[in-house]
């Protein structure tokens, strides 16, 4: 919980049915046989915290607006990811790899449920958005949706020039923030 940035309580078993919290954390073994209380089990600590953050977010059942799982791209030397679920921002971030970005993005677009899955990416670098999605339908066994995206004026002028990857981050958000042009990725095993 301290990853997320999440404010916790520890409680002990007997009191789950009194605890005031939205959200509990539990074993199968701990948690009471009928409950009214949203809960979870230690099990979903396998996943990645944007992930995690994901499903509880989900569990919560907050009025969202959209149903939508959006990530931006920003594809360059260093690639920044921006990630809304819902409409909330659940991560950002900046990778060095396409390799290590690609297997992060089937992470997320593998553990989340939404009604769409859109990965929208900047055309800023086409050689590196081109090897992305190639690599993401090599490697990734569903649909999703894609858009390419104009990605001028998403470079925001940040002091000391690209502080860890602050740069990358917001053109990631703003990318993620703009339509493009929208294919249908079918994964290998359907189209062969």
């Amino acid at each position: 919980m301290k990853s997320l940035n999440l404010s916790f309580d520890s409680i002990l078993p007997k009191e789950i049915e009194s605890y005031s919290g939205h959200l509990v954390l539990t074993t199968q073994k701990e948690s009471p046989k009928k409950c009214e209380k949203i809960l979870l089990y230690e099990d979903v600590l396998e996943h990645h915290p944007t992930v995690l953050r994901g499903i509880m977010m989900h569990k919560l059942n907050l009025s969202f607006e959209e149903e939508n799982l959006v990530l931006g791209i920003d594809p360059g030397q260093r690639m920044g990811l921006f990630i809304f679920y819902y409409g909330m921002e659940i991560e950002r971030s900046v990778h060095n790899s396409i390799e290590e970005l690609v297997l992060h993005v089937i992470k997320i677009l593998g553990g989340l449920q939404a009604k769409r899955k859109i990965l929208k990416i900047g055309d800023g670098n086409m050689h590196v958005a081109k090897q992305i999605v190639k690599m993401l339908n090599l490697k990734y066994c569903s649909s999703f949706e894609l858009e390419f995206v104009d990605e001028r004026k998403t470079n925001m002028k940040i002091k000391n020039f690209n502080q860890r990857g602050k740069r990358d981050m917001l053109s990631a958000k703003y990318i993620s923030q703009r339509e493009g042009y929208r294919h249908s990725i079918l994964p290998l095993s359907i189209t062969g």
